[in-house]
């Protein structure tokens, strides 16, 4: 379900760079920076809702919850209905999404799914508790999830209620899915269970996967006499076995739990409620933006929902007209520099990170800004190019933040693109970087590929797990991502590296 993220630019555009949009707030708390043209109060509750339902996942499933630098908390930009997020989706069919990216993940959500008088059968929080649940599941690093375990767990927590009193109630009944839960499923239990793929199914198929997701990880997490099969299940994956095998392995006689699946959803299912009490939360820090932060409001979203060469000059151009009213305001600054970045405005670009750095030389995204203005002119100019001066720029960002994983890849890429074979500290970087932000493909196939040119096929196994059974992937994809597990598995560093080198995703 890519339903969360899709409407929140075009609703928050401004018109001219001197206007000043009414109400913007940030919200700050352990894991999110939320923006949001609303009243502090109504952002407050929103956050604290957020962080309860944070807290209620990972109870449940026993995850660490370390504190996080602002690189690591979830950007969530909210818009002021669906209508919105389909705009900047440019989909009716998203009401809301998720941006797994190294510069620090996004969220695009609704206030509202009422528009254009009519309202979606998808309440707000539903849709981002679904992408969120996602988001924690990419957490825990090296997990293979099969496309059943992957919706069917953010389908289970979906459903959630945070009550007034702050406790939260988990595996509530998914009401959307229910005449498709009830019905027959065409999909069968072992095909499911042996990683069908969303690309290879049909419209009606995948809502099956979604409900039947639903419903097998509910009976599993709730019925005592297979508590830990699903640990078994993915783990088998992980090693390297197929999915249906791994299936049998850790469930048994699959028509067994078929027929046990049937009886349940039939039944009264339960619930758990989690009481407030043993999910405390911080305090939420609410402010209200700047003129300049809210003028720039309407750009940012449209530069971090993402940038095309035919998009990135009027980006860049409007971003300019804003800065040119707010010329000292950190956060405008901020988002030119990106901008001028998109649009290939090196010199441009290089200036908004000095002035950025000006006001404060420990900025973190102006050292990035101004290192990516000296990487790419190196990459112009060629080899002749002061490599390690534009690299010095990411290490000085990583001073100012150990956990930026941006700065981190950014310094084992300035390595690559001069020719040279990065060191082992760029290395190491690069494997730290997926560990901070281990929902991106890109970086997690980078270090896979380092892995296997550094002899290391085991660790290069447990990283490329998640790719080899994305649900994403086509089914020539899965089936090389399966052979490259297999002479992983064997030790073959340099045939997996070769059979890789011409994997498509």
């Amino acid at each position: 379900m890519n339903k969360l993220l899709a409407a929140v630019g075009a609703a928050l555009l401004v018109s001219t760079a001197g206007s000043a949009p009414a109400a913007w707030h940030e919200a700050k708390s352990k894991h999110f920076i939320i923006y949001a043209d609303a009243d502090e109060q109504w952002l407050r509750d929103y956050a604290e809702r957020l962080e309860r339902f944070d807290k209620a996942v990972r109870r449940v499933r026993a995850m660490d919850d370390p504190e996080l630098s602002d690189s690591r908390k979830l950007a969530v930009y909210t818009l002021p209905n669906s209508s919105a997020v389909a705009r900047l989706a440019k989909s009716d069919e998203v009401l809301g999404f998720f941006k797994p990216k190294v510069s620090g993940a996004l969220a695009f959500v609704p206030r509202s799914t009422f528009s254009g008088g009519r309202r979606s059968s998808m309440d707000p929080e539903t849709v981002f508790f679904h992408e969120y649940a996602h988001y924690l599941q990419a957490q825990e690093a090296n997990r293979a999830w099969p496309a059943w375990l992957r919706e069917g767990f953010a389908e289970f927590f979906s459903s959630a209620e945070v009550a007034k009193d702050g406790g939260v109630e988990l595996g509530l009944p998914q009401d959307a899915r229910a005449r498709t839960i009830l019905g027959h499923f065409t999909l069968s239990l072992e095909d499911l269970l042996g990683g069908a793929s969303r690309r290879t199914l049909s419209d009606k198929q995948t809502d099956e996967l979604y409900a039947q997701g639903w419903l097998l990880t509910h009976y599993l997490a709730f019925e005592q006499s297979r508590k830990g099969q699903i640990a078994r299940y993915v783990t088998s994956i992980g090693e390297g076995h197929p999915p249906v095998d791994a299936a049998r392995t850790a469930f048994g006689d699959l028509k067994a739990l078929d027929r046990e699946l049937d009886r349940y959803k039939r039944g009264k299912m339960p619930s758990l409620t989690i009481e407030a009490r043993v999910i405390p939360i911080a305090p939420v820090e609410v402010r209200q933006m700047t003129l300049g932060e809210a003028a720039i409001m309407k750009v940012r979203v449209r530069l971090k929902h993402g940038n095309n060469t035919q998009t990135a000059p009027d980006v860049a151009a409007d971003a300019r007209k804003v800065a040119a009213a707010y010329p000292s305001d950190p956060f405008v600054l901020a988002t030119l520099a990106e901008a001028e970045i998109g649009a290939r405005n090196l010199a441009a670009a290089e200036a908004a990170a000095d002035r950025l750095l000006t006001l404060n030389p420990k900025h973190v995204q102006g050292l990035i800004f101004k290192g990516r203005s000296r990487m790419e002119l190196a990459r112009r100019v060629g080899p002749s190019a002061d490599w390690k001066e534009a690299r010095s720029w990411f290490l000085r960002a990583n001073a100012a933040d150990n956990d930026n994983a941006e700065a981190l890849v950014l310094f084992y890429n300035g390595f690559v693109g001069a020719g040279e074979e990065p060191p082992k500290n760029a290395v190491d970087g690069l494997l730290f970087a997926v560990e901070l932000v281990p929902q991106d493909p890109a970086i997690r196939m980078e270090a896979v590929r380092r892995l296997l040119r550094g002899k290391r096929p085991s660790e290069a196994r447990e990283m490329f797990a998640p790719i080899a059974f994305s649900p994403h992937a086509s089914a020539a994809a899965r089936a090389k991502g399966a052979s490259i597990m297999g002479l992983m598995t064997a030790g073959d560093s340099n045939g997996a590296f070769a059979l890789l080198m011409g994997a498509s995703q």
